[in-house]
């Protein structure tokens, strides 16, 4: 009987899942009549006119209210049969495929990758794919693998990591304008510059755990760029810092003059050879950064980080300063956002205190939870679909045929990400990978699964 009854409470209800859609529907409409439904425009004679969008309001209901019909009945059902399954604690063969074939495939794809753009649309769009898609996917990969060492790995919760990025463009952005130094030397330096503050974060965030230490590293994220605004002598405020010196080739600069790269190696010049020699520098930066947090993980530090995201109680049980393993945490997590901020200081040739706000914390946030954190793989598929997936939008045109001319999808992006946000987390509360092989295994290595670990827990 009892197992009649818990199969009859599986079943699927159509009546309930077509309430649960249409009042989905419903708040839908109401939520998105005065942000979609109607727009105001200015005509000809410089007058405000209100327009309305009723289609492309409708098709937004439409997609969400079949969405939660869909959710009740696909989803749901196999997400509570899946709950029931014992918790494999084998290595599954699709873990051992994906280091055997497409982790190799994927490195050796983005080492060829600007060649494969140049040879498809030839040097006039190369430009475009390199540099917007590229370039600006490996930034984030690079950020998100380097927070990911504190919230992955160290449990934790930082929601102020741009500021680390932010000081690293600005010493890099100063300092080469002040001093003349070259991009070779302030690399090093910003990073060193953002680990010194993001140890000073640490600091006063020691004894802070959960939702409290978000708080304060989100203030001390707005702290910074609050900083950047006002102390206009330093920073120049909001009008930002232009003229940045550009990375040059071992010394040969990237311009149309007789010295420059083109001229010297005696190619016709083009802009494509920079975009392409910023591409493997971001690259290498990001093959560092993976390299460094690998070795690290199995290092004694690494493991103290484990064990602090863990049970921090347990960890000062067993003898660890866990006011050193945080220190390391943020000052490793600050140090590689700085490289990052000055190669993006660099690849601008101007900042301002626009491109460092909260927005950009929670977008790196949201690539190491939806990745799942702790895991390399992971955090690079979520920057790929994040940030790539927003280049692409803005190349869908056929949406402007359906839609009117007017509408611009890259406006929906967060939208958009915020649903697929709740869809995978629905799916993979965990993240994209949601195991990960221990550091020290005994006798037999194992996958663990991460519903047997506290995971991103301060």
């Amino acid at each position: 009987m009892a197992k009649e009854r818990s199969t009859a409470s599986q079943g699927i209800d159509i009546t309930r899942a077509l309430r649960d859609a249409v009042l989905t529907g419903l708040l839908a409409f109401v939520l998105f009549l005065p942000l979609i439904g109607f727009q105001t425009i200015t005509d000809m004679r410089g007058n405000l006119v209100l327009n309305t969008r009723w289609g492309l309001l409708f098709s937004i209901v439409a997609v969400i209210a079949g969405a939660r019909l869909a959710y009740a009945v696909l989803l749901a059902p196999w997400l509570s049969q899946r709950k029931l399954r014992p918790v494999a604690v084998t290595p599954s063969p699709w873990r051992d495929f994906l280091g055997k074939w497409i982790i190799p495939f994927a490195i050796g794809f983005a080492i060829v990758y600007p060649f494969v753009v140049v040879g498809t649309v030839g040097f006039g769009g190369a430009v475009k794919w390199i540099d917007n898609f590229g370039i600006q996917v490996l930034i984030y990969v690079m950020l998100g693998w380097g927070l990911n060492i504190v919230v992955g790995l160290a449990g934790l919760l930082d929601l102020g990591y741009v500021a680390f990025y932010a000081v690293g463009a600005y010493s890099y952005a100063l300092l080469a304008k002040e001093f003349g130094l070259s991009f070779w030397i302030l690399l090093p330096l910003a990073g060193i510059l953002s680990s010194f503050w993001g140890i000073l974060l640490g600091f006063p965030v020691l004894r802070l755990r959960g939702d409290y230490l978000a708080i304060v590293t989100l203030a001390f994220g707005e702290i910074i760029r609050l900083v950047l605004i006002n102390w206009v002598d330093l920073t120049n405020g909001y009008a930002g810092i232009s003229g940045i010196p550009r990375p040059t080739f071992f010394g040969i600069p990237f311009n149309a003059n007789e010295d420059g790269f083109a001229a010297v190696f005696g190619l016709e010049f083009t802009p494509v050879y920079r975009t392409i020699f910023l591409y493997y520098l971001i690259l290498a930066l990001a093959f560092l950064t993976a390299f460094v947090t690998v070795r690290l993980r199995r290092l004694p530090v690494g493991r103290a980080w484990e064990a602090l995201r863990e049970d921090e109680i347990a960890c000062r049980s067993l003898g660890i300063n866990t006011t050193n393993t945080k220190l390391t945490a943020f000052a490793t997590g600050a140090m590689f956002a700085g490289f990052a901020g000055s190669f993006f200081a660099a690849r601008q040739g101007f900042i301002s205190p626009d491109s460092f706000t909260f927005l950009e914390s929670a977008s790196i946030v949201a690539i190491v939870v939806l990745g799942g954190m702790g895991s390399q793989v992971g955090v690079a598929v979520a920057a790929l679909a994040m940030v790539g997936g927003t280049e692409l939008m803005r190349d869908l045109d056929f949406l402007k045929a359906i839609f009117g001319p007017t509408f611009d999808p890259t406006q929906y992006r967060m939208l958009l990400f915020g649903f697929a946000m709740v869809l995978i987390m629905v799916w993979r509360p965990r993240g994209l990978i949601s195991t990960r092989e221990p550091t020290v295994f005994l006798k037999e290595r194992k996958t663990i699964s991460a519903d047997l670990v506290g995971q991103g827990h301060g």
